[in-house]
């Protein structure tokens, strides 16, 4: 979800108003997505690298996260949306923390539509992680089934499509073994911009598209 920054710097405002925008784009294109049918949606929200950013910046997006948990939990919980987090929770604030933790536990039996929010994630750090948990518990030949089963995402299919708003083209460390055969597609509009009609877009586009997954 890139080019909140971006977005409020255009229109000479401090980058927080951009986050804020981002987020009312998240709630859109939640919904969205669940009346098209998708079944799942993952949005990197907080990378392991955006700790370099301003405190001041980092505490306002705390703010924001617990202002989105506590305004749209209700309505999650009504359609039908489970709410799963990838990435480690430990450095975030124990109240936010918690927060996050009883929303996912609330919604833990819905079964329409799953929406993951990765929240302190790092591609790299996920594959050391369930490189570690295998080597707890003594595996020695591991196939690609048993790490997948150590990933965040286990039990969840491989991405179909990958969006990247801003027109950044690189994948910044987002479910880099998962992704291995996502199509990708690009758009220069910033997140805050993304309608639900881009969406509908980057679904057309990727339905056009011919999935060899290495073969002819």
């Amino acid at each position: 979800m890139d080019g909140n920054g971006r977005w409020a710097k255009r229109k000479s405002l401090p980058r927080i108003f951009g986050h804020r925008e981002g987020v009312r784009t998240i709630k859109e294109i939640v919904e969205a997505a669940n009346s098209l049918g998708i079944r799942i949606l993952t949005l990197y929200a907080f990378s392991t690298e955006n700790w370099k950013r301003p405190k001041s910046e980092i505490k306002s997006l705390f703010s924001l996260i617990r202002r989105f948990i506590r305004k749209e939990l209700k309505g999650l919980n009504d359609l039908g949306i489970r709410l799963r987090i990838l990435g480690d929770l430990s450095k975030f604030p124990e109240s936010i923390r918690t927060e996050i933790e009883n929303a996912c536990i609330i919604t833990s039996r819905n079964i329409k539509f799953e929406l993951n929010i990765a929240l302190n994630y790092g591609a790299r750090q996920e594959l050391i992680r369930a490189f570690e948990i295998m080597i707890r518990q003594g595996i020695k030949k591991p196939t690609e089934e048993m790490l997948s089963s150590f990933l965040y995402t286990y039990g969840q299919p491989d991405p179909d499509l990958l969006i990247r708003t801003s027109g950044e083209l690189r994948v910044s460390n987002f479910l880099l073994w998962q992704i291995a055969y996502s199509e990708i597609y690009v758009t220069d509009k910033l997140w805050p911009d993304f309608t639900r009609d881009d969406l509908k877009t980057a679904i057309v586009a990727f339905q056009k598209r011919r999935r060899r997954f290495g073969g002819l």
